[in-house]
């Protein structure tokens, strides 16, 4: 602080602050604490070392830790770790009371705890406390008998402790929860380790018992082979084929059964359970049966000749087949797997370089598909039969010089040469088959299976490498853009899998672009970047206006957890409709009202619900006229087709059109009736008394139909008649005419045969009744029925009124039409 000449001090002036405005660029604590956590400002140097001279700072530095210990577990209880910690810090300064005191306070908080049981009987272990040992691994499998861990490591300590009688007892124990198979090969082995071979074979028969699988019965008579007891091996094998039966009978266990008696040298007794065996199983499932059979007949029976005579036969048939026809490459596979199974590699290779010498004559892949499985059964077998990989080496680089690899070429080859060379710790080999074969010859499978290799491998910038070699090969492919983006997200690295999916997007061809599409929305929602996600759909709809897109991006609105959500929805759903107007496929437009629907009978108010109601459409079945390929008349065809409620306002009121055709139509037919004889005036009336009837009937159908469309339905009829004659009533006075001549004037207007007036029932919703409209003629009935209620048919209430004109006569053609 300045002072003056007086010795007074004086305060510094303080500077205003002018723009007290919020900065534009807003500092939360968040990114405070990031920013520190970055530039290390939190770090503490660590506590300098102490040393300890004498018993009194050993105390105060053994206070410290414990006062450490006791408020990290004070803070959090159910952090194991933090008890094992100072039990083992405790168990260092050979305190091992007070260790014991903190691990049973750890399993008074954790009883369950698998790591803290065994921390706890180590340190006794450690300690030479047996007793106490003993005691916690009985707690322990007492309270988690299924931790076989704790079963394990007890009858350990038991035998190295030497007592082989309690080691025995915790076998037992154990064995009464029926374990795992693992468990009693444990105990089998225990009691062999000290020569008790008959409680071993006990132990077996409870064994199979509770585990009864084939195998466990193989190593039971195995076991008893093992140690010299034939006749029991013999009876084990006997008590499990009557065990099995013939409703579960099992290849190996025959063919297990077969091979001890064949070490035993009982000969008849083979060939009896084989060809018992060959009798009671499918032949599909005896393959491994017979084949052993057919072995054990060449080795000791009295087939050997004939088998011999057999396979000769065989092998001269397939001569003479490949000799005619050297390129019928299934002739040369079952010549193959003959050789294969009864020559020597020398005989086999023979035959392959005959087979592979058959090149195809026609350089076209469809030639060559067959031919090239020779050569991958060439290396398989030089690979797992001969065991020579110098020789499978030699047999993929010939076939890879030989395909033309700027006509065709073939991904297997190059992937299985790689995965041989893997398969020889060669990595650089494979590397450089797979580059060279995606240099030459690039496919989608190679390009598949380079990238699958190096992803096993962890090289994820190789894979990177990869994925952008394969997209300048083929951009299009929709599947490619989204493993490389799914890739870049696994490794953590958003935005370039986000700049991957804008380059996708982009892409002026695209084989699956929904996909592509749907894969960049799912991502940006699994990042919960709800603003990007509208934005992807805003820039969806910009292209396609599909109906799926509408419906999706309001269920994404509605699955936001926001206080706007059911407005967004809704508003989602308004323009939409507004969107599908101009759609040619008016199902999609309803599919959009119904889902809009469903929305507003779960969320919304009655006002909404009525407001969706009135926008859905009605059903109205129509006919067309079908026209052959060469312009003739091919009949009609019935559809459906939609009127929506938005859309009929703008059409013009096509039920005054009907009535005035109408009228027109009788006013034509009472002038021709006219010129009738008086004989056929009479007939009329009677046929125009009968059509009365028929129309009152159809007028009553009419209604009762109107009654079972719901009271929706009748208001809207209502609404649309009270239109009709306000329009009626409103043009008749600006005109200054009355009602007939009105009517008339519009009759002649609208005469023109190509007008037709949609004449329907409304049917709100999907399972409403379906109304008839031909789109050929009008039909009389309704268009009687839209006249008699209407209140601007002028001819009608001018007769009431006279009382002398009648109904409109007709003749009999015309009444036979109608």
């Amino acid at each position: 602080m300045a002072s003056t000449a007086a010795g007074k001090q004086r305060i510094p002036k303080v500077a205003k602050v002018k723009n007290k405005a919020p900065a534009e660029v807003q500092i939360t604590a968040e990114q405070l604490l990031r920013e520190a956590k970055e530039r290390e400002l939190e770090l503490l140097p660590p506590p300098p070392k102490q040393k300890i001279t004498d018993e009194e700072e050993l105390n105060d530095y053994k206070l410290k830790k414990r006062k450490g210990f006791e408020d990290n577990i004070r803070k959090n209880r159910t952090v194991i770790s933090n008890w094992i910690k100072y039990a083992q810090w405790e168990e260092s300064l050979k305190e091992v009371q007070r260790a014991r005191s903190i691990y049973e306070r750890a399993l008074d908080v954790d009883h369950r705890n698998i790591a803290l049981w065994l921390k706890y009987a180590e340190m006794e272990m450690k300690n030479r406390q047996v007793n106490h040992a003993r005691n916690i691994w009985d707690r322990a499998i007492t309270i988690l008998p299924r931790v076989n861990q704790f079963w394990y490591k007890y009858s350990y300590m038991e035998e190295m402790l030497g007592n082989i009688a309690g080691c025995r007892q915790v076998f037992e124990r154990w064995t009464e929860w029926e374990p795992e198979e693992q468990a009693w090969h444990s105990y089998i082995n225990f009691e062999l380790r000290y020569k008790e071979v008959d409680k071993a074979r006990s132990i077996y028969e409870r064994f199979v018992i509770v585990h009864p699988d084939v195998k466990n019965w193989i190593k039971y008579a195995r076991f008893e082979e093992k140690h010299g007891y034939i006749a029991h091996g013999r009876k084990v094998f006997e008590r499990s084929v009557e065990f099995f039966g013939e409703e579960h009978v099992n290849e190996n266990l025959f063919v297990a059964f077969a091979r001890f008696e064949e070490k035993q040298k009982e000969f008849e007794r083979v060939r009896v359970i084989y060809k018992y065996a060959l009798d009671r199983i499918p032949k599909h499932q005896a393959q491994e049966l017979f084949k052993f059979y057919t072995v054990f007949e060449k080795k000791f029976g009295d087939r050997r000749g004939i088998e011999d005579v057999i396979v000769s036969k065989r092998r001269f048939q397939y001569e003479e087949e490949v000799k005619a026809s050297p390129h019928n490459y299934d002739a040369w596979f079952d010549y193959l797997r003959l050789v294969e199974s009864d020559a020597d590699p020398d005989t086999a290779r023979e035959v392959y370089e005959r087979a592979i010498a058959n090149i195809p004559p026609i350089q076209e892949k469809r030639h060559w598909r067959r031919y090239i499985y020779l050569w991958i059964n060439y290396a398989l077998y030089e690979e797992l039969e001969v065991k020579d990989p110098e020789r499978t080496r030699q047999v993929y680089q010939a076939c890879l010089d030989l395909i033309p690899h700027k006509k065709f070429t073939f991904a297997k080859i190059w992937l299985l040469f790689g995965q041989f060379e893997i398969r020889q710790k060669n990595l650089q080999a494979a590397r450089r088959g797979l580059g060279t074969a995606i240099g030459k010859c690039p496919k989608n499978k190679l390009f598949k299976g380079y990238i699958e290799l190096e992803l096993q491998l962890r090289e994820f910038d190789r894979c990177r490498k990869l994925y952008e070699k394969y997209l300048e090969f083929a951009p299009e492919n929709c599947t490619t853009w989204i493993k490389f983006s799914e890739l870049e997200t696994i490794l953590g690295d958003t935005e370039r899998a986000r700049a991957i999916f804008e380059l996708a997007i982009g892409q002026p061809r695209l084989d699956m672009p929904e996909v592509l599409w749907k894969s960049y929305i799912d991502f940006e929602i699994e990042q919960e970047e709800f603003d990007n996600t509208r934005g992807l759909y805003q820039r969806l709809l910009q292209r396609t206006q599909h109906v799926k897109v509408w419906i999706s991006y309001a269920q994404y609105e509605l699955s936001i957890d926001a206080s706007d959500r059911l407005q967004r929805c809704r508003g989602i759903f308004e323009e939409g409709n507004k969107g599908l107007r101009s759609c040619e496929e008016k199902e999609e437009r309803l599919m959009l009202l119904e889902s809009w629907k469903e929305f507003e009978q779960e969320f919304g108010s009655d006002t909404t619900r009525e407001r969706v109601k009135k926008l859905l459409p009605e059903k109205v079945k129509k006919r067309r006229k079908l026209t052959a390929e060469d312009g003739s008349d091919a009949g009609w065809e019935e559809y459906y087709d939609y009127i929506f409620p938005e859309d009929a306002a703008n059409q013009p009121n096509l039920k005054l059109l009907a009535m005035a055709k109408m009228w027109k139509r009788q006013q034509q037919e009472e002038e021709d009736d006219d010129d009738d004889e008086e004989d056929e005036e009479d007939e009329n009336r009677g046929v125009d008394r009968g059509s009365g009837k028929e129309m009152e009937e159809d007028n009553r159908r009419v209604e009762r139909d109107g009654e079972e469309n719901g009271r929706g339905e009748r208001s809207r009829d209502k609404e649309m008649e009270e239109e009709d004659n306000r329009r009626v009533e409103r043009d008749g006075e600006e005109n200054g005419r009355g009602e007939r001549s009105r009517d008339k004037e519009m009759s002649e207007d609208s005469a023109s045969p190509s007008e037709n007036p949609m004449v329907s029932e409304p049917v709100p919703e999907k399972d409403s009744k379906e109304s008839t409209y031909d789109d050929s003629d009008d039909s009389d009935e309704s268009s009687s029925s839209s006249s008699s209620s209407s209140s601007s048919g002028s001819s009608s209430s001018d007769r009431d009124k006279d009382g002398s004109e009648k109904q409109p006569r007709k003749s009999k053609k015309d009444s036979v039409n109608d």
